[in-house]
C-alpha cells in the first residue's frame, strides 16, 4: 500500500498549501512506495513562523527535559528499527544491514545530543581589566534550516537536527526528495512522541523541481540564523553561495574522493575485507566510500587477485532479502551516470578487472578498474557507486601525491601494522578524517565529522556540532567600578 503523508508544521501534520504532491519511487520496484506533499515557497515561511515562535520557549526549556526528550528518541528509534528498515529499503533500496547500521548510530546521536544539553556551555577567561571576571557564553542562534540526503537517512537526518535542538534552536529541516519519510517525517514523529513541543521541529517536503526554490527561501529568511547542509559538492556550492550572501554561518559536508592505501606491510586478507566494506557498503553511496585504491607494488598481485574474487562473491540483488550485501542505487538514472563512468575509462585505457558492463535498472555491479587515466573522467569525479579504481605505489611519497591527487578533502583509509609508519603517512594526506590500520568509512557522535576543500568546512559531531550551532558572546562582569579616562 502507498504511504501518504503531509508536511509536519507547529507540531501538525498539514497539506501543502497548493494542495499538490509528489511521488517516491521505489528503486527495488519502480513502482510509487509513497505519496508526500508538495511544499510551496509558502509552506516554508510557515514552518519558519512556527519555529520562530516555539524559540524563546524551547531556548529556556530545562536542561533535564530537554535531555529526557532525546534519551525517549533514542529509545524510540531502536524500537522502530524494522519500520525504519522498511522505509529505508522503499525510498532508497538499503539493505537491512545498512538501516540497522544507521537505526544504531543515530539513536547514538541523539544520545550525544542529551549529553551536549547539560555539557559546560562557555569559559572563564582572563581579563586585562582589574576587578572583572570574563566570560566566553554560547547562546543558541535560532531558527536553523537544515537540509538532509538520501544516501544514510536516518543517520544524516538525526544529525542534522539533534545538535541544533540540543544547544536550544529551533529547526526547519527540508528533507530528502528521494526519502522524505526516512530523512525526515519519520524523525519528526519519533521526537514528537518524545515531547518535542510543537512547532520545534518542522519538516518540508517538496518536488524535486521546486527544491531549488524552497531552499532559497528558506535560507533568505531573515529570521533563519544558520545552515546546516550534508549533500553533493555541486549543490554545496549553491547552498554556501546562498549562505554567505545572507551572511549566515554553514556547516557543509559535502562529496568525497577518498582513497584506501595499502602499505606493503599490511595483512592483505585483513585489507581486502576492509576495501570491499569501503568500496561496497550501501552500494558505494556514503560520501567517504573509498573511490580509490592504492596498494603498494610489492602487495599488488595478492591484493587485486583477492579483491576482485571478493567483489564478485558479493550477494546483490534484492534489498528486502537479508542476505543482500549490495542492493539497488538510489535510482536507474544512478545506475547509468556510473556504468557510463566506466565507459569512458575503458575507451580512454583502464582496465575492468571486475564487473562493469551495462546497468539492469538500478543495478550496477560491484567494479574494479585499473589504469584509470587522469583524462577519464572517474579519475576526479565522485561516482557514488560501488566502483573504485586500483593504482599502485612504490614509495611513500608517491602514494601520498596520489592520494591528494583531488579537489576533495573528506577521508582516507590507511592500512598497515605499523602504527608509526602509518602516522607519518596519515599527516600528510589532506583530509578532514583518516583512520590508521582501518577503512575509509566510520562515524562516532562525538567525534569531529567534516571535510576540507571541496568536501566542505565545519564539523558535526561532540561540542563541535553544537558549537557551530550557537552564538559564542564576550561577556564581562565588572565586580568593582572602573576608572575612566578623563
Amino acid at each position: 500500500m502507498t504511504i501518504a503523508r503531509q508536511l509536519s508544521i507547529g507540531g501538525k501534520d498539514v497539506p501543502a498549501r497548493m494542495g499538490r504532491t509528489t511521488d517516491v519511487i521505489s528503486p527495488h520496484t519502480g513502482a510509487v512506495f509513497a505519496t508526500v506533499a508538495a511544499a510551496d515557497t509558502s509552506d516554508v515561511t510557515a514552518a519558519v513562523d512556527a519555529a520562530e515562535a516555539a524559540f524563546a520557549d524551547w531556548s529556556s526549556i530545562g536542561p533535564a527535559a530537554r535531555r529526557a526528550i532525546f534519551t525517549k528518541a533514542a529509545e524510540l528509534l531502536e524500537a522502530g528499527t524494522e519500520r525504519a528498515a522498511q522505509l529505508m529499503a522503499g525510498e532508497t533500496g538499503a539493505t537491512f544491514g545498512w538501516a540497522v547500521f544507521n537505526v544504531t548510530l543515530a539513536a547514538d546521536i541523539f544520545r550525544e545530543a542529551a549529553a551536549a544539553v547539560t555539557a559546560p556551555r562557555g569559559e572563564v577567561l582572563t581579563a586585562q581589566q582589574e576587578g572583572v571576571l570574563g566570560l566566553a557564553v554560547r547562546e543558541p542562534v535560532g531558527v536553523v534550516a537544515a537540509f538532509a540526503p538520501w544516501n544514510a537517512p536516518t543517520i544524516l537526518g538525526v544529525r542534522a537536527i539533534a545538535a541544533p535542538l540540543a544547544a536550544g534552536n529551533t529547526v526547519v529541516l527540508k528533507a530528502s526528495e528521494s526519502a522524505p519519510l526516512s530523512s525526515g517525517l519519520f524523525l519528526a514523529d519519533l521526537l514528537h512522541k518524545a515531547g518535542l513541543p510543537p512547532g520545534v521541529l518542522g519538516v518540508i517536503t517538496n518536488d524535486p523541481v521546486d527544491a531549488p526554490r524552497i531552499a532559497e527561501t528558506l535560507i533568505a529568511d531573515d529570521r533563519v540564523r544558520a545552515v546546516d547542509f550534508t549533500g553533493s559538492t555541486a549543490v554545496g556550492r549553491i547552498i554556501g553561495t546562498l549562505a554567505a550572501q545572507h551572511l549566515k554561518p554553514a556547516v557543509l559536508e559535502l562529496g568525497g574522493k577518498n582513497s584506501v592505501l595499502v602499505l606493503d606491510d599490511a595483512d592483505i586478507d585483513y585489507a581486502v575485507a576492509a576495501a570491499v566494506f569501503a568500496v561496497c557498503a550501501n552500494a558505494g553511496q556514503i560520501c567517504m566510500s573509498a573511490e580509490r585504491l592504492l596498494v603498494h607494488e610489492s602487495v599488488a598481485a595478492e591484493f587485486t587477485a583477492k579483491f576482485a574474487a571478493a567483489l564478485a562473491a558479493l550477494p546483490t540483488g534484492n534489498p528486502e532479502d537479508r542476505a543482500t550485501v549490495v542492493g539497488p542505487l538510489v535510482s536507474a538514472a544512478a545506475a547509468a551516470r556510473i556504468a557510463g563512468l566506466v565507459t569512458d575509462a575503458v575507451a580512454k585505457g583502464a582496465k575492468v578487472l571486475a564487473g562493469g558492463g551495462d546497468p539492469h535498472g538500478a543495478w550496477y555491479p560491484p567494479t574494479l578498474l585499473a589504469d584509470v587515466p587522469s583524462d577519464a573522467e572517474l579519475y576526479y569525479a565522485e561516482s557514488f557507486g560501488p566502483v573504485c579504481a586500483l593504482a599502485t605505489f612504490a614509495t611513500d611519497e608517491e602514494a601520498i601525491t596520489k592520494a591528494n591527487d583531488t579537489g576533495n578533502g573528506l577521508s582516507a583509509g590507511l592500512i598497515t601494522e605499523n602504527a608509526a609508519h602509518g602516522l607519518r603517512v596519515a599527516r600528510r594526506l589532506r583530509t578532514g578524517i583518516v583512520h590508521i590500520n582501518d577503512q575509509s568509512v566510520a562515524d562516532e557522535p562525538q567525534a569531529p565529522f567534516g571535510g576540507f576543500r571541496n568536501s566542505g568546512y565545519g564539523r558535526f559531531g561532540g561540542r563541535w556540532g553544537v558549537e557551530a550551532f550557537c552564538n559564542t558572546r564576550w561577556v564581562t562582569i565588572a565586580t568593582e567600578h572602573a576608572r575612566f579616562p578623563g
